[in-house]
């Protein structure tokens, strides 16, 4: 039995992560925060393969309640962290952007993904797991309004590549799915129209081909696992 967590699994591509997977035949914890969503999770026929988990992955408590929904199943193979907190919508400037707001992304997009890590190591050593951390292309291209985000996200794509130096025996990597018809991509244009963009479902097999394939730690564009794949 192959284990995994992944934050944020109740909409987007988390919840696509977490069906897939489900699908292949892993049992997964997820969490979100509003329990509705995570619901409709626990209806889908995957035979209990989904454990949720309602909360904010910034909460300590919440953190500790995925730790033990973990521990219950022995073992981690896999830690995503698909959780994302956007800020103000519509975006603002830097030099408007609320700092409250700005610590508030950075608890959710950096802090978070560091503790559940911490949290979880010994599992994930103990079973030469993987840790993917999704990122965005706004963590190394430069978009006016995008500061917060971009910022939080360059940070975890940091952590991520110091992770790859520190923990050999486990697999780190920083995805970027590219743009996504996902709720947190149309908070950022509120007033635009992003049907154009793909669903969350069609980023999926190149995710999971970086977690099937293993192959060396690192930065991985979802794009170009689907044009060339991965090797190891």
């Amino acid at each position: 039995m192959q284990v995994g967590l992944v934050t944020g699994g109740s909409l987007g591509l988390g919840r696509a992560v977490v069906l897939g997977l489900a699908g292949q035949g892993w049992t997964i914890v997820t969490d979100a925060r509003r329990s509705e969503l995570l619901e409709t999770l626990d209806d889908a026929d995957l035979s209990g393969r989904i454990i949720t988990v309602v909360g904010d992955v910034a909460d300590a408590d919440h953190r500790a309640a995925l730790r033990s929904a973990v521990e219950a199943l022995g073992r981690l193979d896999l830690l995503l962290n698909n959780a994302s907190r956007l800020g103000p919508s519509p975006l603002p400037l830097v030099r408007d952007h609320p700092l409250s707001d700005l610590e508030a992304i950075f608890d959710v997009d950096v802090i978070a993904p560091v503790a559940l890590f911490q949290a979880h190591r010994d599992l994930l050593t103990a079973s030469h797991g993987a840790v993917v951390n999704v990122s965005s292309d706004a963590a190394v291209e430069a978009y006016p309004n995008w500061g917060g985000y971009g910022a939080a996200k360059a940070a975890l794509d940091q952590m991520s590549a110091v992770l790859v130096e520190e923990e050999p025996d486990i697999d780190v990597y920083a995805f970027d799915p590219g743009d996504m018809r996902t709720e947190l991509h149309q908070s950022a244009f509120p007033e635009d129209d992003i049907s154009d963009l793909p669903e969350p479902e069609t980023i999926l097999p190149a995710l999971l081909t970086l977690i099937g394939g293993r192959p060396p730690s690192g930065r991985y564009r979802a794009v170009d696992l689907n044009d060339r794949g991965v090797s190891s």
